[in-house]
């Protein structure tokens, strides 16, 4: 029986991976899903290597290329992305194969046909000198911003994909996001920490209180002292305030 590890923080990605590898390869076993570099590394130290490994390149604590700086893997590795195909030819390089997300049952087969062929082949699988040099190709091609949160949801975590996102706004000093839906979630970190992890082509910082997507933006009207009023398409508690000082600099990101 082949053995694998997943290394995925999304859960419903980290479960849809599994379902389709019991319908592809019945025989093959899961030793464990990882949700970070800490733990990954923790789980290779105490393990025994496993045939195989998918791992995704963004986990909450970094890089997944940041558990070679402690791990030396030689079993062959399928990476799990959200990344434009354009951003992943490097991985053609060196037998290393990928995935992009949302994971689809015909890619999976592909690439556990390509494992099946390097195997039987004796060709040489991936090696982790090569990591370095490809993370170096991904970041000149393009710097990657989160796609999801993790909402704390009852008594579960709730992923919220951030193209569902209209707005994060501060209310009573904590963040609140407001869908497309019109669906509210709280979440437990600042305005200053989220924009950062935020494409600055996509959302916007509006002011203290609010980061706006430009695609909720409805309407925009001028408002006194030579400030601007944004309109969007979903309900907001207060009116959202373009300052004077930051009139040119929404101009030119709404424009571009």
């Amino acid at each position: 029986m082949k053995k694998t590890v997943i290394i995925e923080d999304e859960v419903i990605a980290a479960q849809t991976l599994r379902n389709l590898l019991t319908e592809l390869e019945p025989d093959m076993e899961v030793l464990a899903t990882l949700q970070s570099v800490e733990e990954s590394v923790d789980w290779f130290h105490q393990h025994d290597e496993p045939d195989m490994v998918f791992m995704d390149i963004h986990l909450a604590d970094g890089s997944s290329f940041h558990i070679f700086d402690s791990v030396t893997l030689k079993c062959p590795i399928i990476f799990t992305t959200a990344y434009d195909e354009y951003a992943l030819q490097a991985f053609h390089v060196n037998s290393i194969d990928y995935l992009l997300k949302p994971i689809k049952k015909e890619d999976l087969r592909h690439a556990l046909d390509k494992y099946e062929r390097l195997t039987a082949s004796n060709a040489p699988l991936i090696a982790s000198e090569y990591i370095a040099a490809i993370l170096a190709d991904l970041q000149q091609k393009e710097k990657t911003y989160r796609s999801y949160f993790l909402i704390p949801h009852q008594d579960k975590l709730l992923p919220l994909a951030v193209s569902d996102i209209a707005c994060f706004y501060v209310e009573n000093k904590t963040t609140e996001i407001i869908t497309y839906r019109n669906q509210k979630y709280t979440l437990d970190t600042p305005l200053d920490q989220i924009m950062q992890q935020l494409n600055p082509t996509i959302f916007f910082r509006a002011n203290r209180q609010f980061i706006v997507a430009h695609k909720a933006i409805s309407d925009i009207n001028f408002w006194f002292g030579n400030k601007l009023k944004l309109q969007l398409s979903v309900s907001v508690p207060e009116i959202i305030i373009i300052s004077k000082a930051k009139v040119s600099e929404f101009k030119t990101w709404y424009t571009k």
